[in-house]
């Protein structure tokens, strides 16, 4: 055995002067504390979320050209556009939808570009080029679109039969109250008929009368008008003077003069007939229970009726608990929270409120089911997280205990809530969310940030059994020791991160928190090994090698590093049987890496022959699922609401389903999923939507994608009978995309349109024939009948009629 020269003076550099004054001071222990506040602080500080936030500036532009055809809204008002936005510093992508008398111009930034300067620069370049907007085009009007935009809450207010109109009217008094909250920025209702003074003109008694639709719209325009009209003194007061009249209530229409015929006022009811009452049906929205209704769930957890009495359910798959299996009409009340606001904290506050008003302003024969709640889901994200890193801790404190004894590990665990502390407070400096990400990045760096003190004490531990005594003197030699090879492999580690700063596109920002925490971590490490272990090491084990056990350790057993004591260790014996074969005999070590080579190149063939996909992130198990339904251009809203009834009939008997919510001829409130595909813009009446909510992940087997796969093909085959496309759509784990595949089909400009479609369709079929693909679609719209009026422009122009007046009356 060597001696251990203590007497021996080594060079006082930089990092030996701090390892020293931290272990000849207790600046340990205000390190620890103050590290640990600032974890607990940022924890509670720091706004939680399920994904991090994703900074993509982005705008829609909408031209209004009426009765320009869909060719002609390309050519003279999209493609002139496109140029022009294409020219703003900044912009990554361009692209526009050309349809009749409409177009739709998106502009996109570049990911992790200022937000606010990027529509400064889009709004600066529209203004420039008013001058530039075609004869006939209205203008256009630019709508920012952003992730805040996405609500956050959705409550259904469900109903019976024929309450459509009066969910809507108490929807919006419920929007009214919940707009007030703090942290919420905007909150709509989805669905009902709105309240509306219909006017039925008799054609008969316009006639009689000699008067047109047209002069009582003029008519009632100007009379539903007041302009101010000055003021003057009078009294020794200022009066103000205003002109005109404002209808306040349906029943004042009647009275209003449309016209004067033989010098008697003519009044719109002389001509009219006037409804007071709910709107045409131009959309359908209504809600429906699943099976696993009644199980456990949190009170503000979607599929939660609120004012139910909380009660434990059943196993998956027993019967409804429901007292209906169909669907019955409701209105979607949407919220949205403001920017920089945490998602837990404002969710709550309006689930809260909304459970509230369901006493005092819902009727009794309405209910209000929460059917969406992404502060809840953030929460339990983190919390998920958190457990997981708390789980990680406990074993690899286990595991050291069983590797190096009891006091040891406390010495080695006592640097994981000082570097996470540390790396949380970096984490809320730079602006970063508490979300999965981050937590990940934490859980990856548990098993990398013990490494620096594991060799620190591993080290020291080593020199006190060598010297038979513990001083701080062989503390700093063992430090030093093991300095240079302890800070490469911390900067190794960090500079193998490094690179992630760099990734382009939406996955730049969304894995940045992993590029910053996992170095941020290592960097304390490296810290906490300097500064904390030493003294730990020294303050824990001094006694132990001070009074004449130093060859000992927790278990009683020698540390005397000779060879016997090696050989009766369990890993010498574990991995003796192992390795030595391999190093007494070439040949069979050539053959072990030869079939480590084999096993190697089969794995890496999985992927080739398509046994195990290759994914940039795993499946993500979600509470919920999105069915998107498309039937052919032109068709009605009625045979829209036949195909949705049967997909709801098929939703109804899944065992996992909790609730439903199904949108015929207008969008659901949208996820960040279809902020970015733009769903909010699907309108039509052959346009169909339902969201399905699932039993919480710890009370079904069954993944959700699994639960996608299974019901896809019966939710095909309907859509299949009724005509139409179907998609079931998951949200996806990382950043969204258009589709999972996606084809752009160009052509030369010689080439027609027609000829595009005919491309189109050869890459459907071949998509349609690649194994493993499913739902392929495109975005040709299907023939629809048109009835064009073409006016006699002769016999209009002696008649004294315009062409203009023709349109406008039949409209």
């Amino acid at each position: 055995m060597t001696a251990h020269a203590s007497g021996r003076e080594r060079p006082h550099d930089f990092l030996n002067s701090i390892v020293r004054v931290f272990l000849e001071n207790n600046f340990s222990i205000i390190l620890i504390i103050v590290s640990v506040l600032i974890g607990l602080a940022a924890l509670l500080v720091t706004p939680r979320e399920e994904d991090p936030q994703i900074v993509v500036p982005l705008a829609d532009v909408f031209v209004t050209a009426p009765g320009y055809s869909a060719a002609e809204v390309e050519q003279l008002v999209a493609t002139p556009l496109e140029r022009m936005l294409y020219q703003i510093d900044g912009v990554e992508y361009v692209y526009s939808t050309s349809r009749e008398n409409q177009a739709v111009v998106t502009v996109r930034f570049y990911v992790g570009q200022d937000r606010e300067r990027s529509l400064v620069k889009l709004f600066k370049k529209l203004g420039e080029n008013q001058d530039a907007i075609p004869t006939g085009a209205s203008g256009w009007v630019m709508k920012p679109v952003e992730i805040d935009d996405v609500p956050i809450v959705t409550l259904t207010l469900e109903g019976n039969e024929g309450e459509s109109h009066a969910l809507r009217r108490v929807g919006e008094e419920v929007v009214q109250r919940l707009s007030s909250l703090p942290g919420v920025s905007r909150a709509y209702v989805v669905g009902g008929e709105p309240r509306l003074a219909r006017v039925n003109l008799n054609a008969e008694r316009l006639r009689a009368y000699r008067l047109g639709p047209l002069d009582v719209q003029r008519a009632i325009a100007s009379a539903n008008l007041e302009r101010p009209a000055g003021d003057f003194e009078r009294g020794d007061a200022v009066i103000t003077v205003a002109a005109g009249s404002v209808i306040e209530r349906p029943d004042q229409l009647g009275d209003l003069v449309v016209g004067v015929t033989s010098d008697r006022p003519v009044y719109l009811k002389d001509v009219a007939t006037i409804q007071d009452g709910p709107g045409e049906i131009t959309s359908y929205v209504r809600h429906g229970w699943g099976p696993a209704r009644g199980f456990e769930a949190p009170e503000d957890a979607p599929g939660r009726l609120l004012g139910e009495p909380h009660h434990a359910g059943t196993a998956a798959g027993a019967p409804a608990v429901s007292e209906r299996s169909a669907s019955r009409p409701a209105v979607t009340i949407a919220v949205a929270k403001q920017k920089g606001t945490n998602a837990v904290s404002t969710a709550r506050a309006v689930i809260e409120s909304a459970r509230t008003l369901a006493k005092a302003v819902i009727p009794d024969d309405m209910q209000l089911v929460i059917t969406r709640n992404s502060g809840l889901t953030a929460d339990d994200k983190v919390n998920e997280l958190v457990e997981g890193l708390w789980a990680a801790v406990a074993i690899v404190i286990a595991l050291l205990t069983l590797a190096l004894g009891w006091r040891e590990a406390i010495i080695v665990a006592v640097a994981v809530p000082v570097v996470f502390g540390l790396t949380l407070g970096v984490n809320l400096l730079f602006g970063y969310s508490v979300n999965r990400v981050t937590l990940f990045a934490l859980i990856l760096a548990l098993g990398l940030l013990v490494d620096d003190p594991i060799v620190d004490v591993e080290n020291i531990v080593r020199h006190f059994s060598m010297s038979k005594k513990a001083t701080r003197e062989i503390v700093l030699e063992a430090v030093a020791e093991i300095r240079p090879p302890l800070i490469s492999a911390t900067l190794a580690v960090i500079v193998s991160f490094l690179p992630m700063f760099f990734i382009t596109g939406m996955m730049g920002p969304y894995m940045a928190p992993m590029a910053l925490n996992v170095p941020v971590a290592m960097l304390m490490s490296m810290v906490v090994a300097f500064t904390i272990t030493p003294w730990l090491a020294y303050q824990v084990l001094k006694r132990r090698y001070n009074t004449g056990k130093a060859g000992e350790d927790a278990h009683g057993h020698g540390h005397d590093l000779d060879i016997e004591t090696i050989r009766a260790s369990l890993l010498y014996r574990i991995f003796r049987p192992l390795m030595a074969p391999l190093i007494a005999s070439r040949l069979r070590a050539v053959a072990f890496l030869g079939v480590i080579a084999i096993l190697t190149g089969l794995a890496t063939g999985l992927a080739a022959l398509r046994v195990v996909p290759l994914k940039m992130l795993p499946y993500d198990n979600k509470n919920e699922l999105l069915i998107v339904a498309d039937l052919d251009e032109g068709t009605t809203l009625e045979r829209t609401r036949a195909l949705v009834e049967e997909l709801e009939t098929e939703l109804a008997a899944i065992p996992e389903a909790t609730d439903f919510t199904s949108y015929a001829g207008l969008p659901s409130p949208i996820d960040f999923n279809g902020l970015v595909r733009h769903y909010d813009l699907r309108r039509s009446p052959w346009n169909a939507e339902l969201r399905l909510n699932l039993v919480g992940k710890k009370h079904r087997a069954a993944q959700s994608h699994a639960i996608a796969l299974r019901i896809h093909d019966r939710l095909t085959k309907i859509a299949r009978d009724h005509g139409a496309k179907l998609k079931i759509v998951e949200l996806p784990p990382g950043p969204p995309v258009l589709s999972a595949l996606v084809a752009e089909v160009r052509g030369l400009p010689e080439q027609s349109y027609n000829d595009l479609i005919a491309a189109a369709a050869v890459v459907a079929r071949r998509l349609e024939a690649e194994p493993g693909v499913v739902e392929v679609d495109d975005v040709v719209e299907a023939p629809a009948r048109k009835l064009v009026f073409k006016p006699d422009q002769e016999k209009a122009a002696l008649s004294g009629i315009s062409v203009d007046a023709i349109a406008r009356t039949i409209r």
